[in-house]
C-alpha cells in the first residue's frame, strides 16, 4: 500500500520537513517579525495565497496518484482514460500514437501549471512588499530636519520600520515560492510516471 501512494508520501514528507524548519524558526522568534502590525497585512496575503497553491497541489498529487495506481491495477477507469490513445493504438499507426501522447502530455502539463504560476506569485508579492517597504522608509526622510535630534529619532524609527516590511515579506515570498516549487516538482514526477502508464496501458491493450 505504501509503494503504491508513494507519490503521496513524498509530498507529506517534504511538507512535514517544511513545517517542522519553520516551528523550529518560530520557536527562535525568528518570525516575529512578520506578525508586526506594519507587516503582518502584506505577510497574511503572501501566506494565504501560499496555502492556497500548496492545498491544490495536494489535491493533483491525490489524485495523480489515484490515476497511476488504477493504470497499474488495469481497472475499468484506467481504460475509460486512456480511451482516446487506445483507440489511436488500435490503428497501429505510430504517428497517430505519437500525437495522442503529445496532446495527453499538453494537457496534463497545462492541468498542473497553476502550482507553479502561484509559486512564480508569491515572489512578485514578495518584491511588492520590498516597494512598499522601501515607500515606508523613505516617506520619514526629511532633508531639512536632518539637523534636529528630536526629528532625527523619528526618522531612523520610520526607517527601520519601512526596511523591517521589506525585507520580511520578501524573505516570506522567496522561502513560499521555494517550499511551493520542491512540491510542484513532485507533482512534475508523478504527472511524468502518469504518462508513462498510460503509454505502457494503451500498448498493453
Amino acid at each position: 500500500m505504501a509503494h503504491r501512494f508513494l507519490l503521496v508520501l513524498r509530498y507529506a514528507l517534504i511538507n512535514i520537513v517544511a513545517a517542522g524548519l519553520i516551528a523550529a524558526a518560530w520557536m527562535q522568534d525568528w518570525l516575529a517579525g512578520l506578525f508586526e502590525p506594519d507587516t503582518a497585512v502584506l505577510s497574511g496575503i503572501i501566506f494565504a495565497v501560499f496555502l492556497y497553491g500548496l492545498v491544490l497541489c495536494g489535491e493533483k498529487v491525490w489524485r495523480t496518484s489515484l490515476a497511476i495506481n488504477d493504470l497499474k491495477a488495469g481497472g475499468k477507469v484506467a481504460a475509460a482514460r486512456v480511451s482516446e490513445y487506445m483507440a489511436a493504438a488500435r490503428t497501429k499507426n505510430a504517428e497517430s500514437r505519437a500525437i495522442q501522447i503529445n496532446m495527453l502530455r499538453l494537457n496534463l502539463a497545462h492541468n498542473i501549471q497553476i502550482v507553479r504560476t502561484i509559486a512564480n506569485l508569491l515572489v512578485f508579492l514578495g518584491l511588492i512588499g520590498t516597494v512598499i517597504g522601501f515607500i515606508v522608509a523613505l516617506s520619514g526622510v526629511n532633508a531639512q530636519a536632518v539637523s534636529q535630534a528630536d526629528s532625527v529619532a523619528t526618522m531612523v524609527a520610520t526607517l527601520i520600520q519601512g526596511m523591517s516590511i521589506a525585507l520580511y515579506t520578501t524573505l516570506l515570498g522567496a522561502v513560499l515560492n521555494v517550499w511551493l516549487n520542491v512540491n510542484y516538482r513532485i507533482l512534475s514526477t508523478g504527472t511524468v510516471n502518469l504518462i508513462s502508464e498510460v503509454v505502457r496501458f494503451g500498448e498493453s491493450k
